[in-house]
């Protein structure tokens, strides 16, 4: 699948005027071939993959070190065969403006199990799935993982 298939927006990652916090929003928008995504999305119960059964990550192509150029790719893979489900670029500054966000929100908010950000994948402009997530993982160029850098809810052993 095209990763031009997919335009990629965000909300809610700077405090509002009174310095709280509302839940990061990822939307990820697919104008693609019709029924494409939703196959990917689409479990072998013929049910849509719930929340639990997918996992957001970034890997960068870039170091780090690299600075505000740096970029990588988003994911999102199916949990359970491994399966990526999409893929876009985007640049790491934004992505670790993003996890930023969500560990302010996920420090303020009442109840951690409800996610600390959401994603919403729509396909032509009709929603497809809204996902409550906790957890974004960021891996180097060369595949390892960036706790530091990630979203990783505490108690979690990876």
């Amino acid at each position: 699948m095209r990763r031009e298939y997919f335009e990629l927006t965000v909300d809610n990652v700077d405090p509002d005027a009174g310095g709280n916090h509302d839940k990061p929003l990822v939307r990820i928008a697919f104008h693609g071939p019709d029924g494409l995504l939703t196959n990917r999305l689409t479990g072998p119960d013929g049910e849509l993959l719930a929340a639990d059964e997918t996992d957001v990550a970034f890997r960068l192509r870039d170091a780090l070190e690299d600075g505000p150029d740096a970029e990588g790719v988003v994911a999102v893979t199916n949990r359970v065969t491994g399966d990526f489900v999409l893929e876009l670029n985007e640049e790491a500054d934004d992505v670790r403006r993003f996890i930023r966000a969500a560990r302010e929100y996920g420090r303020a908010a009442a109840d951690d199990e409800e996610g600390r950000y959401r994603v919403e994948i729509t396909v032509d402009g009709e929603e497809l799935v809204t996902y409550d997530k906790r957890t974004f993982l960021v891996y180097d160029p060369d595949g390892n993982l960036l706790r530091g850098e990630s979203l990783i809810p505490s108690g979690v052993e990876l």
